[in-house]
């Protein structure tokens, strides 16, 4: 993705560009229509009260005549928006945004039990992304069916800070839960040119009559930010008249991601702060899980393996010893340094950078090992995982699945349902299962592979 350069300041009182401009513009309505068919759930995610009514409102106006569910989600109460008030401390603004909030959402046709505050400190939301996230997949879970949910967001791109980690979080819940990702610029309108338009990219919405009308209503309502607190210095008007003509009208324009497409960096970030994230070299726990792994093992030696998910290479570089050539593969560029450098003197090893299930290693193996891997995948990417590994598995091949048995926060499965949805897909029987209070191994493949006892 090309990135749209923004200036390193801009205010809402400097100049911008017009709404008169941007509407001239050959790509204004050029784009291939949005619509709500097939929208069972939309979670509207706002960096600070008024986001969702400039940005959005009308797509929530839309959904709500659709019948479709709809959550507004204000990641911060807006608290920092005058700080120099002499006349309201951030304590009392961010009160009053919240009451704006509620009543901009009755205007949009939502109540105050689908607005969820979550009060994240303004102008830091970058620090708090991932708790953003989390609570953002809680919401898609909860609906239900998340490949049928939209995620609609500020633009990772628009120039604010809190905007883009607003952006950045819904882009990781949904990658994590199937959902899409439709993003809505804000500031970009202000300081941003037609020229550097994602005009591809940009899908118009056109609004009915009246949902363009409820989303003034909305925008109206959040007071503090359209009209001055005071007329003292430092209390005046955030979104003047320039700035709200571009809210105006009757089109909306987002930008469209596909889950698949959506970046999610947080296991990177994980193995970026900490060289043994998961304690693999220090806990008992972890050397255990790998001696389970390798004795669950129906066979003493395989042709081929594949390890998804190989983070640093603890268990990786055990199943060297098992095998003739493996392949060990991983998404995180830190993981994967360390597997390297672990695995270095490992023969017939090779370590991938790979996104998988979207991108698979050539060749056929004839085990593949999927360890603490599942449930940091959406449930439509595990079963494509599946898929991908039956597709690539020897008649005699065997599947060995080894997850965590306790609650995973931030992903929609645990152990227990990953190794449950794997069984549903799977055309191999089940062979052989481990369990205690922590860990499940469970070993798939063919009945005629499988050991004889008495050989």
């Amino acid at each position: 993705m090309v990135r749209v350069p923004t200036p390193h300041e801009f205010t809402h009182v400097g100049p911008g560009t017009s709404a008169r401009d941007w509407r001239a513009h050959p790509g204004w309505a050029a784009g291939e229509p949005l619509d709500l068919r097939g929208v069972h759930h939309l979670v509207v995610v706002a960096a600070h009260p008024d986001d969702e009514s400039l940005g959005a409102g009308g797509l929530v106006a839309a959904a709500r005549d659709a019948g479709v569910c709809v959550h507004l989600v204000c990641a911060t109460d807006g608290e920092g928006s005058h700080p120099d008030s002499p006349s309201t401390t951030p304590q009392q603004l961010a009160a009053v945004r919240a009451h704006e909030a509620r009543a901009a959402a009755l205007e949009l046709g939502v109540g105050e039990a689908q607005l969820v505050r979550l009060q994240l400190p303004d102008g830091d939301l970058a620090d708090h992304q991932e708790q953003l996230t989390r609570r953002l997949v809680e919401l898609v879970v909860a609906g239900g069916a998340g490949e049928r949910t939209v995620l609609a967001a500020p633009w990772r791109e628009d120039g604010h800070p809190d905007h883009e980690a607003a952006g950045r979080a819904a882009a990781a819940a949904a990658r994590r839960t199937d959902a899409t990702l439709w993003e809505y610029p804000v500031w970009f309108w202000h300081w941003g040119t037609p020229a550097q338009a994602p005009w591809s990219r940009l899908r118009p919405l056109t609004l009915t009559g009246p949902e363009a009308q409820a989303k003034q209503r909305a925008i109206a309502s959040h007071r503090s930010q359209v009209a001055p607190l005071s007329d003292e210095p430092g209390d005046g008007t955030l979104l003047g008249p320039e700035l709200l003509e571009h809210f105006a009208g009757t089109v909306e324009h987002l930008l469209v991601t596909p889950s698949t497409e959506c970046p999610d960096d947080a296991l990177d970030s994980v193995h970026e702060q900490d060289a043994d994230p998961w304690g693999v070299e220090s806990r008992w726990y972890e050397k255990r899980k790998r001696d389970l792994v390798l004795a669950a093992l129906p066979r003493a030696r395989f042709r081929r393996t594949l390890e998804v998910g190989c983070s640093t290479g603890s268990l990786a570089q055990s199943l060297a010893t098992r095998t003739s050539t493996l392949v060990a593969v991983d998404r995180s560029p830190a993981a994967l340094r360390a597997a390297r450098t672990r695995l270095a003197d490992a023969p017939g090893t090779d370590v991938l950078g790979l996104d998988v299930p979207a991108r698979w290693p050539g060749g056929r193996f004839d085990l593949v090992v999927v360890s603490e891997v599942g449930y940091f995948l959406s449930p439509l990417a595990l079963d494509r995982l599946v898929d991908r590994a039956a597709d690539s598995l020897d008649p005699d091949g065997v599947v060995v699945l080894c997850h965590w048995r306790h609650p995973v926060e931030g992903w929609p499965l645990d152990g227990p349902a990953v190794h449950a949805r794997v069984a549903a897909r799977l055309d191999l029987p089940l062979q052989a299962t481990y369990a205690d209070r922590d860990v499940e191994i469970r070993v798939h493949s063919a009945d005629a592979s499988w050991p004889d006892p008495g050989r």
